[in-house]
């Protein structure tokens, strides 16, 4: 009875911890995974991770310890994927007109590396379920709500959430550029300022707390601005024109942002909807706020 019940959670296992994997694994405007190898390669690691999660659950019941050594295994495969996706995107990224940045490659490889552990998680735990009630249909139930909230896992916050984005005036005294009041940079040659004013699109970020302050100055977070909306509205230039290089300032005073957009397609409300949804990244998040003069004081006592 006991042999029925692990086969049924095993199996039960890997399929929820497969549906996990297959829930996370998405195509966007970022073209990463590519279709269909980088999606092979993907779900092939989801059915090893989800095969793990589902076979530790038994192998602990029946004392056999040697599955905690696989998982620490895999852990270590999963580190090397990380490594891996970060080489990968950034030999991508030398061949990119505006590149993503060190800092949004390194948290696009860290959601890789998370989503395995997340799928031995789910395989584990409806494993787990199914071994518990010997019931089958339990552990698929459990394993619907952990595909749920997989999904839910997958939305972070973004620029919206902690910015106002809108339209500013481009404009040049002589060959000083300002998008608004904000100075952007310095444009020598008369052909190519009336390039930046015809095809050019201003747009100012105003943070609205402290901490979103801290957040849009970083220059991996204004990096990833400029790539996405690249990515999506295309870029007037090309190689060896450093005019016409998409570029984000800030205002030392207030901290608004200041950028400068050169799309292939110069529809405003499209370039603000897209700043508007771009991931705001984890190494880019700052709470300033939430200092304590007292609590580091302590902490320096205590050292």
């Amino acid at each position: 009875m006991d042999w029925h019940v692990y086969n049924s959670a095993v199996i039960i296992g890997v399929l929820i911890g497969f549906l996990t994997r297959l829930r996370l694994l998405e195509i966007d405007y970022r073209q990463y995974p590519t279709y269909p190898h980088g999606y092979l390669s993907h779900l092939a690691l989801g059915m090893i991770a989800s095969a793990l999660g589902a076979v530790a659950v038994p192998a602990l019941l029946k004392k056999d310890y040697t599955a905690v050594t696989f998982l620490a295994l895999a852990a270590q495969q999963f580190r090397d994927v990380r490594n891996m996706e970060r080489e990968t995107l950034a030999k991508l990224d030398e061949m990119e007109l505006v590149p993503r940045g060190a800092s949004y490659i390194e948290g696009i490889a860290k959601v890789f590396e998370s989503r395995n552990y997340l799928v031995i998680f789910s395989a584990f735990m409806t494993s787990l379920s199914v071994v518990l009630t010997k019931t089958w249909w339990v552990g698929a139930v459990v394993g619907g709500v952990l595909i749920l909230g997989a999904g839910l896992l997958m939305s972070g916050q973004v620029i919206k959430d902690i910015a106002n984005v809108y339209e500013g005036k481009l404009t040049f005294e002589g060959p000083n550029l300002y998008v608004d009041d904000i100075y952007l940079m310095n444009i020598g040659l008369e052909d190519n300022q009336k390039r930046i004013l015809q095809h050019g699109i201003g747009l100012i970020i105003e943070p609205n707390s402290p901490a979103a302050v801290v957040t849009i100055s970083n220059i991996g977070q204004r990096q990833a601005i400029l790539h996405d909306v690249s990515a999506i509205l295309g870029v007037y230039r090309d190689t060896g024109e450093p005019a016409l290089v998409p570029i984000a300032k800030r205002d030392l005073n207030d901290g608004r942002l200041g950028l400068v957009l050169l799309p292939q397609e110069k529809n405003v409300g499209r370039a603000i909807q897209v700043v508007n949804f771009v991931p705001v990244l984890e190494s880019a998040v700052r709470r300033p706020s939430q200092f304590s003069v007292r609590d580091t004081e302590g902490k320096r006592g205590q050292a």
